[in-house]
């Protein structure tokens, strides 16, 4: 559960994360605060959003802070970044939280990124899963046909994995070609090594020795 916020002390202190601070304004009495609790919750698990700070705020019982957040109903979601309010979601839209909060985060991401040297920036995307997949767009949406054919390998294995757009991101287009030396779309990383493009997946695959390779 997100951490109860008991005091407008507590609060003012929550707010002030440099990254996100996401606060649920809720009572206990309102069914739809419990869905959004739930929400949170997930989203709190997840490794995107290891950097952000998830709260629930008593809007009731914090009278004060509700009134100066402008809070006339519960559920209601407001995201802070170091103190100030950057958005705020009305009601228990599940779909839309999310994707706030994936928003912010995304932004907050592409800042920090631009702030590491390429080589430490390649590496971390390397190793942000353990099966990853640098391609043409992305696994629902791939943009040429190389790319098509290894989400679909990829999917008959079950296996997670997580894509990144290469077409997105002219830095890392050409710079995981020096640094791997490996100059075509796509590249599949496993461990943080580099398996190939979909040549070698295909012969991996013909041979039996794909599916060992991704679960090693």
């Amino acid at each position: 559960m997100p951490n109860l916020l008991k005091d407008e002390k507590a609060f003012e202190t929550a707010i002030q994360n440099k990254n996100l601070s996401v606060v649920h304004f809720q009572a206990d009495w309102a069914e739809q605060c419990t869905q959004v609790n739930e929400v949170l919750d997930v989203l709190s698990t997840q490794k995107d959003f290891v950097d952000v700070k998830f709260y629930s705020c008593p809007a009731e019982e914090l009278s004060e802070v509700s009134l100066k957040y402008n809070i006339e109903a519960v559920p209601t979601v407001i995201i802070f970044k170091s103190g100030k309010k950057v958005d705020r979601i009305n009601g228990a839209d599940a779909s839309k939280i999310t994707e706030k909060i994936r928003q912010y985060t995304s932004i907050e991401n592409d800042i920090a990124e631009q702030n590491i040297p390429l080589e430490e920036r390649l590496k971390s995307l390397i190793n942000r899963a353990k099966v990853m997949l640098f391609m043409k767009g992305d696994r629902n949406t791939p943009r040429c046909g190389f790319s098509r054919q290894i989400i679909e390998i990829l999917n008959n294995t079950g296996v997670p994995y997580e894509t990144f757009d290469i077409l997105n991101d002219e830095e890392v287009r050409q710079g995981l070609k020096t640094y791997s030396d490996w100059p075509t779309y796509p590249q599949l990383y496993v461990n943080g090594e580099l398996i190939g493009g979909l040549d070698i997946v295909k012969e991996m695959l013909a041979a039996g020795e794909f599916a060992s390779t991704l679960n090693a």
